[in-house]
């Protein structure tokens, strides 16, 4: 007996997420004007209290708290960095110390040469940008 052939299974049509869905999953986003020239301290806290309805006081200490947080983490015997959620992240890094060199290329003049002193170990801070912070720029 010859086998019978089977039809070719038909494939559902793909759904379509609900408008309302899609409409959560995109953010608003909001048009915020570029600042001409540097804002000053006082200025920054200004734009703060009036974009956040906090007095001057309540931002300010909340800057300073931020400050004394970010100096907690990173001085001596702490962890050594501290976050900004989205925008930065404050590191310290230990740099070696580096020997005196003589006859060293001269890189801005070249053909010439010159020495490079000695320098002790030291504690450097490195600031880099997160996600949100570089998305900004673009």
């Amino acid at each position: 007996m010859p086998a019978k052939k089977k039809a070719p299974a038909k494939k559902a049509p793909a759904k379509k997420a609900p408008a309302k869905a899609v409409a959560k999953a995109v953010a608003p986003v909001k048009k915020l004007p570029a600042v001409k020239d540097a804002m000053t301290k006082t200025q920054i806290l200004n734009e703060l209290a009036e974009s956040t309805s906090l007095s001057k006081k309540e931002c300010q200490s909340v800057l300073d708290g931020l400050g004394d947080l970010m100096e907690r983490h990173v001085k001596k015997r702490a962890v050594g960095h501290f976050t900004i959620p989205g925008l930065m992240k404050v590191q310290v890094v230990r740099k070696p110390a580096t020997k005196a060199k003589k006859n060293v290329p001269n890189p801005f003049k070249p053909g010439e040469l010159m020495d490079v002193a000695a320098k002790p170990a030291r504690n450097v801070v490195k600031v880099r940008p997160l996600k949100k912070l570089k998305d900004m720029v673009v």
